[in-house]
C-alpha cells in the first residue's frame, strides 16, 4: 500500500505520494490515513472541469489531478493572460482547493510549469527557455527513464535537449523525444475537449450574481436574440439548445430543449426554456446567485424563411409544431408521440408511434378503406390479440374476459397472410389469419380472427 496524496503538514514532515505506507508510518507513527477513492476523485475533477467551461469551452481532463485549458482568443475577456490565470486560481482557492497553474504555448509545457514553476506565464515562443531549467521528471516520463537520466548526469530538460536526437531515440524511444519536442515548443498536440463544442454560443456575465427566475429567463431571451443574428447570417436555425448556469460557488447546471423544426425566434426559445424550468423535478437552485449564463446551439439545420401565402395552413402547422415543442419540453420528447402509417397490411404493424419532434414527413398517407355509408372495416380500438372462446349452437356465443356475448351477426372471413419476407427468423412460418366482424345482441361489435381454423382471438372493438 502506497500514499497517493498528502496534505501540507504531511509534506512538511517528509512524506510524499508514492511512498510505502509502512515507511510513512515508521516516520510518523501518528499518521492518519484514509482509503483512496479514485471514482470520487474523478467526479470531483469533472465537476471542476464543468466550472472551468465558464472560461473556455476547450477543457480536457489531465488525470489524476490536472486540467488542460486552451484559452486561445479568450484571455482578453479577463484582462489578459496573467489576469485570467490569477482569477482562475483565486476563484478555485475560494472554493477550497489548492491550485497550481501556469500558461504556456503548449499543453505539455504548461503542465510542467504548473507543477514546478507555479503562476508562470510564458511569452509566445519562449517555451524552450522557460522549461529548460525544470527537472526531467517534469516531462511526465516513467520512473525508469527518469532514473536513467539521473544516472547519466542529465538532471534538467535543457541538458537532455542538448543531446543528440538519434542517441535519445535509440535509448528511450521516439515517444520520449516527441514529449521533449512538445515541452520545448517544437511540436504540439491539440487537446481534445471533454464536451462537443456547440455550433453557436452567447453568454452574459454579471458583476453581481443574480437569483431571480425572471432575470434568468430575460437573459436567455437576450442571448437568443444574439444567436438569432448569427444564425440568420448563415441561413440556419437551432434544433437543440442548451442553457448553462454557472453559480457563484462553482456549481454548474445545464438545461437542454429541442425543437421539431429549425428555429431562431427568441420568443419561442424563451418560452421553451420557461416550460422546461417549470417542469423540472429538481428545480434550478440559484444558491448565492449565477454570475454567468450561457446559451448554446448544439445542433443546427438550414432554415429558410418561407414566403407568406393567402392560406393559413402554414400558420396552423407552425402552431402545432410549437405546441409539440412546449409539450416535449414539459413532459419529455418520448411522451409526445405521433402515429405514422407503414406500408404493411398486418394490423398491429400498420402504424408506428415515434416522438413527434423527430417525425419525418410522411411518404404515404392514411388510406380510406370504406365508403361514406359503409360500416367501419377496422376497429376503433386495436388490442393485443386476446384468446377467446367461440361456442357454436342455436346461438353463437363469444366468451371474452369471463363474459359471454350472444352473437347476432357475423361477417367474414377476410384472410390476412403474414409477411414472411419481413418477419424475423423466429416468427417465420406464422399462420395466416381469417378475420371476422361480429355483433352481439346489445350492439357491441368485435373484430376476431381464427388461426389454423381452431384458435380464436379478439383483436379489436369497434365501439
Amino acid at each position: 500500500m502506497r500514499l497517493t496524496a498528502v496534505d501540507r503538514q504531511a509534506a512538511a514532515l517528509g512524506l510524499a505520494p508514492g511512498m510505502a505506507l509502512a515507511s510513512a508510518r515508521a516516520m510518523v507513527p501518528a499518521l492518519k490515513v484514509m482509503a483512496a477513492n479514485e471514482p470520487a476523485d474523478q467526479r470531483l475533477l469533472e465537476k471542476i472541469a464543468d466550472w472551468c467551461d465558464g472560461f473556455t469551452p476547450f477543457v480536457a481532463l489531465d488525470p489524476p489531478d490536472g486540467l488542460l485549458l486552451d484559452v486561445t482568443g479568450a484571455t482578453h475577456l479577463f484582462g489578459g493572460e496573467q489576469a485570467m490565470l490569477d482569477r482562475l486560481r483565486a476563484d478555485l482557492k475560494r472554493q477550497g482547493f489548492t491550485v497550481a497553474g501556469a500558461l504556456a504555448g503548449t499543453a505539455l509545457a504548461a503542465r510542467a510549469l504548473a507543477r514546478y514553476r507555479r503562476g508562470a506565464v510564458v511569452p509566445l515562443g519562449a517555451d524552450s527557455d522557460a522549461v529548460a531549467p525544470l527537472p526531467v521528471a517534469a516531462l511526465g516520463l516513467d520512473p525508469i527513464s527518469v532514473h536513467a537520466f539521473r544516472r547519466a548526469g542529465l538532471k534538467t530538460i535543457g541538458q537532455v535537449a542538448h543531446r543528440g536526437r538519434a542517441e535519445l531515440t535509440a535509448r528511450f524511444g521516439a515517444g520520449m523525444v516527441f514529449a521533449l519536442d512538445t515541452a520545448m515548443g517544437r511540436a504540439e498536440v491539440p487537446i481534445s475537449p471533454r464536451r462537443p463544442l456547440p455550433d453557436y454560443r452567447a453568454e452574459c456575465r454579471y458583476a453581481e450574481p443574480v437569483t431571480a427566475a425572471e432575470t434568468m429567463l430575460a437573459t436567455i431571451k437576450l442571448l437568443a436574440e444574439r444567436l438569432a443574428k448569427n444564425l440568420e447570417e448563415r441561413g440556419e436555425g437551432a434544433r437543440a439548445l442548451r442553457a448553462v448556469f454557472f453559480r457563484a460557488d462553482g456549481s454548474v447546471r445545464r438545461i437542454a430543449v429541442e425543437t421539431g423544426a429549425p428555429t431562431r425566434e427568441p420568443a419561442i426559445i424563451e418560452r421553451l426554456f420557461r416550460e422546461k424550468l417549470d417542469a423540472l423535478a429538481d428545480p434550478v437552485d440559484p444558491g448565492f446567485g449565477f454570475d454567468l449564463i450561457r446559451l448554446e446551439a448544439e445542433r443546427t439545420e438550414p432554415c429558410q424563411v418561407e414566403a407568406a401565402t393567402l392560406g393559413n395552413d402554414e400558420s396552423r402547422a407552425k402552431e402545432i409544431r410549437f405546441l409539440v415543442d412546449r409539450l416535449a419540453a414539459r413532459f419529455g420528447a418520448h411522451r409526445v408521440l405521433s402515429l405514422q402509417p407503414r406500408d404493411t397490411h398486418i394490423p398491429e404493424n400498420a402504424f408506428a408511434a415515434v416522438p413527434a419532434q423527430y417525425a419525418e414527413p410522411m411518404r404515404q398517407h392514411w388510406q380510406r378503406t370504406r365508403t361514406a355509408h359503409e360500416a367501419p372495416r377496422r376497429p376503433l380500438r386495436l388490442l393485443s390479440p386476446e384468446p377467446v372462446s367461440l361456442l357454436a349452437g342455436d346461438t353463437v356465443r363469444l366468451r371474452w374476459r369471463h363474459v359471454v356475448h350472444k352473437i347476432r351477426r357475423m361477417e367474414g372471413p377476410e384472410r390476412i397472410a403474414m409477411e414472411w419476407w419481413h418477419a424475423p427468423i423466429d416468427q417465420q412460418g406464422a399462420p395466416d389469419r381469417d378475420y371476422f366482424r361480429a355483433e352481439d345482441e346489445e350492439g357491441r361489435r368485435f373484430w376476431l380472427y381464427r388461426e389454423h381454423g381452431i384458435r380464436w382471438f379478439l383483436h379489436g372493438v369497434f365501439a
